[in-house]
């Protein structure tokens, strides 16, 4: 089946619970960028996925990139593929117009975002870290290293990767080896191989611009010895140019069981005399401007949890739909009838829906506080909207990612046997989105910055407003005399009071059993993200009711009523279970001897 963009979905979020109006008249900067603007970019990127970037996703799994003599060749077709994305102005949407950008709100460009994922997770790796290169370099850039560098990554003549991960350093980038010797005239040699990393050599654009954390001579051990290289595939000359080519060599590409069209390099730094490198601001601050990658990385995967989940709910839906097999239970039809009818592929499928726009929700309304966070002209605003955005990046990426596994993993039990038939595609959809919960920091990391700088820091207080925030809608709620209204509050309510036990829990906990802390971090944090995706489909259930009794959408809004519901009921309840085991479970998690394993 073809994809198609939940476009109505993306503006319902942006508009009734992002408050992208209220953007647009608070920030002189997206004075232009409405509802309206809103309607008119998704319907055009909807297009470009839909026509030309969804048909190219099976043939990336059946003919992925492949690397021969030192050069990587992407999958047919995405080549063509790229070359349009960037023409049309796509990697620049949410950069600076000074770069040749568009400067559009985060919150249109996360939904844009989650299409291209939805069309073709491996495609869309590569503008991810072509973005994450742009925003390092934007905030921790030389002025002329951003007008070298920017505009060429902006308009797709150049792409970029973000070079951590070495052989013996993963998480752990205290580890990091790779060396740098400073050359006397402002640049640096490299020397040190670097791993895993996403579309490292390819064929898509003439220059790859590799920003890599390396070592120099006498810098102090562990993480705060790491300096940030430019280190571009081809040297960049003055007037912008292309020069020699740089002594940075993919040696191989990984073979996966997922994202098989995106290149997984090995890159060799300085086989041959040394790889010319130039430095990002200060030397042994290349942690600190990574992490600017990392984070913006980290939204972004969050968003490609998402897509992937929306990709195979279309897919399982569609196939409920076409799929004949036995009578339904309740005798409304006396021979065989599409599966859709059976209630149990219908609580699959509903599980899938409520899942994928919860999170959905939760990312956008993260995204506008983003948005607030760095252009709302009162510092008040902007300081308290970065906090709660950078409470939520742990939770778009960890439970949008766990979600999606959840959804694709019921995408193949709606197609039955079918689904382990690689040929329906529902395969794929699993198989890819496993990765997204261990690259960009596995849920593990996320749930331990959760806990360690979003709820112990600062003794829990952040964590508590946000359930302040939530207990307001639960006032709303309770102002309603609807079945769904009393089911969804009785369900957030709940929800909220196990969360602030664990909250409780873990603050009282932190410093003199930190064991017991963090052996609930990733409970602690799926319950978190459960219950803010709960809280924001709570609030989308009185939009809607509203707009029901005013005759607007009905059948569109009454979809999300039910939705609502469905997800508090069945996705929410969850909540009590996650606190039992996190307060009250602490101690069994470490109980075995290390010798009994």
């Amino acid at each position: 089946m073809t994809y198609r963009a939940p476009v109505k979905d993306m503006l319902f979020d942006m508009q009734e619970l992002a408050g992208l109006q209220q953007l647009t008249e608070q920030i002189p900067a997206f004075a232009d960028y409405g509802p309206e603007t809103a309607q008119a970019v998704l319907e055009e990127c909807a297009k470009l996925n839909e026509d030309v970037i969804a048909p190219l996703n099976v043939e990336g799994d059946r003919n992925p990139s492949y690397w021969k003599d030192g050069q990587v060749f992407a999958t047919p077709g995405f080549k063509e593929a790229f070359r349009q994305f960037a023409d049309g102005g796509w990697q620049g949407l949410q950069h600076p117009t000074d770069f040749g950008g568009q400067g559009l709100p985060k919150t249109i460009g996360a939904a844009c975002g989650e299409m291209i994922n939805s069309a073709n997770l491996s495609f869309a790796l590569c503008p991810l870290l072509t973005d994450g290169a742009i925003e390092a370099l934007l905030t921790a850039g030389s002025d002329d290293q951003k007008a070298m560098f920017i505009p060429k990554l902006i308009d797709g003549s150049w792409t970029g990767t973000m070079n951590l991960t070495e052989p013996q350093a993963g998480s752990d980038l205290a580890l990091v080896r790779t060396r740098a010797e400073p050359q006397g005239d402002g640049t640096y040699k490299i020397f040190g191989t670097k791993i895993f990393i996403t579309w490292g050599e390819h064929d898509m654009a003439e220059n790859i611009v590799h920003l890599v954390l390396a070592r120099v001579a006498g810098a102090p051990e562990g993480v705060k010895g790491i300096s940030l290289f430019i280190v571009p595939k081809f040297l960049v000359n003055a007037d912008g140019s292309l020069g020699a080519r740089n002594d940075a060599h993919c040696v191989s590409i990984e073979h996966k069981m997922g994202i098989k069209a995106s290149p997984t390099a090995v890159l060799q730094f300085g086989d041959h005399g040394g790889a010319i490198g130039t430095l990002i601001g200060e030397e042994n601050r290349g942690l600190e401007y990574m992490f600017i990658m990392m984070n913006a990385a980290r939204f972004g995967v969050g968003v490609q949890g998402i897509a992937v989940a929306e990709r195979a709910y279309q897919k399982a839906a569609q196939y409920a739909r076409d799929r004949v097999q036995s009578r339904p239970v309740d005798g409304s039809i006396k021979a065989s009838a599409p599966i859709i009818h059976h209630p149990d592929v219908r609580r699959m499928l509903m599980t899938m829906r409520a899942l994928t726009e919860g999170s959905r929700a939760m990312s956008i309304v993260a995204a506008a506080a983003y948005d607030a966070a760095h252009h709302h002209p009162d510092a008040e605003a902007r300081q308290q909207n970065q906090a709660f955005y950078e409470f939520m990046v742990p939770l778009v990426k960890g439970y949008s990612t766990e979600m999606s596994l959840e959804v694709t993993d019921l995408g193949v039990q709606v197609h039955g046997g079918m689904g382990f038939i690689e040929e329906t595609g529902a395969a794929q959809y699993y198989r890819d989105a496993k990765i997204l919960t261990i690259y960009e920091g596995t849920t593990a990391i996320q749930a331990n910055d959760l806990v360690g700088r979003k709820t112990t820091r600062d003794g829990g207080a952040l964590a508590r407003a946000v359930a302040g925030q939530i207990e307001a809608t639960e006032a709303l709620l309770g102002a309603r005399d609807s079945a769904a209204a009393r089911s969804v509050l009785k369900r957030l309510r709940a929800a909220r009071q196990a969360y602030l036990d664990v909250v409780d829990f873990i603050v009282a906990q932190a410093k003199s059993n930190p064991n017991a802390a963090f052996a609930g971090s990733v409970p602690y944090l799926m319950l978190a993200g459960n219950l803010v995706a709960g809280w924001q489909l709570a609030r989308a259930l009185l939009v809607a009711e509203d707009k029901v009794v005013a005759g607007v959408d009905v059948s569109f809004m009454t979809a999300k009523i039910a939705t609502a519901r469905f997800y508090a009921e069945h996705i929410l309840s969850r909540a009590g279970g996650l606190r039992d085991a996190i307060v009250e479970g602490a101690d069994s998690v470490t109980a075995l001897a290390l010798d009994a394993f």
